[in-house]
């Protein structure tokens, strides 16, 4: 067996797309970005949507690039994306409108609409899935009560790496980390939650086959390759939801340990090799998504720093561009312990102006406003560390063992800040990186598909030898268990998404 395979992870998050180049050379894996674009979401009229068409080019741009700076020798090509959002195609396979966008706000009101015809805990029992207005099940549903005709046309649903994946190879299948984002996937059954959809008069021939991660999903269409110089490349399915893919790239030994995927969500959670579904896990609100290799990550999703990159963006609209690294020493002078927010309550979901949303919250709970952008930011992250304590608190409950370590993966270990806050409120120690958590995962599951390694364990320690681990020791203060008091009252009041 060779001893060098090089890999392309097609990696789009909610905010950038990035294709990488995985050089996996004996135990260490050397990651490269050669294309870099934007995404986000495209408002028209009353709606928000994904250009995927766009995106799609943007990934061939990937392939093309490859080509010229690497040759046409190429091992896999793994695509991963964020959850819940999919497209419908017609009777030939062709698109039906652009897919929407998760924080489009035809899902208002569709959580109580859909415990209408079927009760919440028959739902959480068919699907173990935290309860959020943006899952595919409500997105579904507000077509459906609307009338909408893309609904009725469909013959397809593709979660979006799987219409990606369609579209490279003409293959239709579902990948299973991304199909469990739905909130319709069965985790016990395994397989689609098809009673579930027929109680709700959701269609169910739309459905695809399920595929696991570190499956060859088919080969580049000829005309793909030939446009990009590349021969008979597979695409294989990695962990198509990113999440997952950053999960299979943990540098953790053991099982004793949370992780927190950290970007624009925060997705905290430990890794399980069945789904917790109980009246706790239900009462919390916490999901049972699809890992690798057998595994289900038994997680909270949570805002993340959706709320900086917002604030940031209505700074630069007002004439002012930061950067990250200026906004977190803003917050770091800020006063420590001021006003303190619910990262995930409804204020702060859809797009715009988050400093004044960030105000408002403060003043409806009967704290003072935050005035300056520092001590903006500073509530923000100091109630994400917040947020942290208390999901930490209720993984252990569920899972029954002390995790005494948390590793905090993704563009979020980059924020020094973030980090330390987390660790003084959990009292655990805060493990950061790899900051490529997601494209290394990526990598890791397509190097398993083709035998380069054998195992996840053995892919683990291939990231241990690849990266520098920075980590941060929790520092005693009894404020952060006063503001954890705040923090809990707070909750009481405005609840989550």
């Amino acid at each position: 067996m060779k001893q060098t395979s090089n890999y392309l992870a097609l990696d789009l998050g909610a905010e950038s797309g990035r294709a990488i180049v995985g050089r996996l050379q004996d135990d260490k894996l050397e990651l490269t970005p050669i294309h870099r674009f934007p995404n986000g979401p495209v408002r028209v009229l009353d709606g928000y949507y994904w250009d995927v068409l766009r995106l799609f080019a943007e990934m061939q741009q990937g392939l093309l690039i490859y080509r010229n700076q690497y040759g046409s020798d190429l091992d896999g090509i793994g695509i991963d994306t964020w959850g819940v959002d999919y497209g419908l195609l017609d009777k030939n396979g062709a698109l039906i409108g652009n897919p929407r966008n998760y924080r489009d706000p035809r899902t208002d009101g569709m959580l109580q609409a859909a415990f209408e015809r079927v009760p919440r805990e028959e739902i959480f029992e068919a699907t173990g899935i935290q309860f959020m207005q943006i899952n595919t099940l409500y997105q579904l549903l507000s077509m459906k009560l609307s009338g909408d005709e893309a609904l009725e046309q469909a013959q397809t649903l593709l979660m979006i790496p799987d219409l990606f994946n369609y579209w490279f190879t003409g293959v239709k299948t579902c990948e299973f980390s991304i199909a469990t984002t739905s909130q319709f996937y069965d985790p016990r059954q395994r397989d689609w939650a098809t009673s579930l959809l027929n109680k709700m008069g959701l269609p169910t021939d739309i459905l695809q086959p399920i595929i696991q991660p570190g499956t060859i999903v088919g080969n580049l269409l000829p005309h793909i390759a030939e446009e990009a110089g590349l021969h008979d490349v597979p695409v294989i399915a990695p962990a198509c939801h990113d999440t997952g893919s950053a999960v299979a790239a943990v540098p953790a030994h053991g099982d004793d340990f949370a992780y927190i995927s950290s970007g624009t969500w925060s997705l905290m959670g430990i890794e399980a090799t069945e789904p917790i579904i109980s009246a706790e896990s239900l009462a919390f609100n916490f999901t049972n998504e699809g890992g690798v290799c057998g595994t289900f990550r038994v997680l909270k999703n949570i805002m993340g720093l959706w709320l900086v990159q917002q604030c940031r963006r209505t700074w630069a609209q007002e004439g002012e561009e930061l950067s990250y690294s200026e906004i977190t020493e803003m917050a770091a002078q800020a006063p420590a312990f001021g006003p303190l927010i619910e990262p995930d309550a409804h204020d702060f979901l859809a797009p715009g102006d988050m400093p004044s949303r960030i105000r408002a919250f403060c003043a409806r709970t009967g704290q003072r406003q935050p005035e300056t952008k520092g001590e903006i930011v500073r509530c923000a992250l100091e109630s994400l560390a917040l947020k942290y304590r208390w999901v930490t608190e209720k993984l252990e409950i569920l899972s029954g063992k002390s995790l005494r370590a948390i590793h905090i993966l993704g563009g979020g270990s980059q924020n020094q800040l973030l980090c330390q806050f987390a660790a003084d409120a959990t009292q655990r120690p805060v493990i950061a990186g790899p900051v490529e958590a997601t494209a290394m995962g990526n990598v890791l599951m397509q190097a398993i598909a083709r035998g380069r390694l054998a195992s996840l364990a053995e892919g683990r320690e291939v990231v241990r030898n690849s990266c520098d681990l920075l980590t941060y020791e929790p520092q005693t203060s009894a404020a952060w268990d006063d503001a954890y008091g705040r923090f809990l009252k707070i909750r009481e009041q405005v609840p989550e998404v």
